[in-house]
Formats: C-alpha cells, structure tokens, sequence
C-alpha cells in the first residue's frame, strides 16, 4: 500500500518542481528546441481543463466546475486504489499502478487549478504538421496509468464462448 502512495507523491513532487523552474526561467514567449521540428520545451499558461475546454467561459464557473469536478474523479480514484479487495479476489499490479499515476497527475493540476488558477503547460510535441497541444509531467502521468488501466482492462478480459 505504501508503494502506491510514493508512485503518488513522486508524480506530483516531479510536476511540481517542473513547472517551478519552467515559471521561474521561461516567459510565455519562450520556445526553447529540443529536437527542431517535433519536441520543444515552452510556457505556456492554461486556464481550462485539457485542450484548453472552458478556458473562456467566466472565472467563477470555470473554477467551480473544474475543481469539483477533479474531485469527485479524484475521490473515485482513490476509492478504487485503496479500497481493500474482496476476499478471493486478484488484482494485477497493473491497475494500483495506473491508478497511482492518474491520481498523482490529477493531484498536480489540481493544486495549479486551485492555488494558481491556470496549469503550467511546457512540453510541445509535432507530429508531422500537427501540434499537439502543450502538456506537463501531470498530464503525462494520467496517460501513461490510463494507458496502463486500458492494457490491463484488455489483457484480462474474459471473452465470452459462443
């Protein structure tokens, strides 16, 4: 159990510190190229959830729903990770795992979205001509543990026989 609690502080120690430095040491008009033409580090600020959805709607709502919003999704989270199993019953070390990464991704943006009021976005990335859209370690976080959460969910499906 104490495990989970360190995949937890560590994401969001590791969040914290980056966008720390990147506020201290970049202003919003900085691009700094990593790799020209795919990976550039970058700060920018975002007022809504992800992609920048609510960014425009009026303070108040946005903070009200972003905050309860996260959570709820964060008490769920939590919940599931430190429920104690039912007798019988396996879990992978899969799902504790994903879990733990989703949490501490959302603790990290929720302490910007309720202390600062915007997420410290700094990680741009292309694809080709696309750009998609700036992310920090906390976003990161939450889609590696979905992607863990998704791999495990279709690893230990049970197929139904016909």
């Amino acid at each position: 159990m104490l495990w989970r609690v360190a995949i937890i502080v560590a994401v969001v120690l590791v969040d914290r510190l980056t966008k720390l430095y990147i506020q201290s040491n970049f202003s919003p008009l900085d691009i700094v190229p990593v790799i020209p033409g795919v990976f550039n580090i970058v700060h920018a600020e975002n007022p809504g959830a992800a992609f920048s959805m609510l960014a425009d709607a009026p303070l108040a709502v946005r903070r009200a729903v972003l905050v309860v919003l996260s959570g709820a999704v964060m008490a769920v989270i939590g919940f599931m990770l430190f429920r104690r199993q039912s007798p019988g019953t396996k879990e992978t070390v899969i799902t504790p795992i994903g879990l733990s990464l989703v949490l501490g991704g959302a603790l990290g943006n929720f302490w910007d979205r309720v202390v600062i009021g915007t997420v410290t976005d700094f990680i741009q990335v292309f694809l080709g001509s696309y750009e998609y859209p700036s992310f920090n370690i906390a976003d990161s976080a939450i889609f590696c543990g979905a992607v863990l959460l998704i791999a495990d969910l279709w690893r230990t499906r049970k197929i139904p026989s016909v």
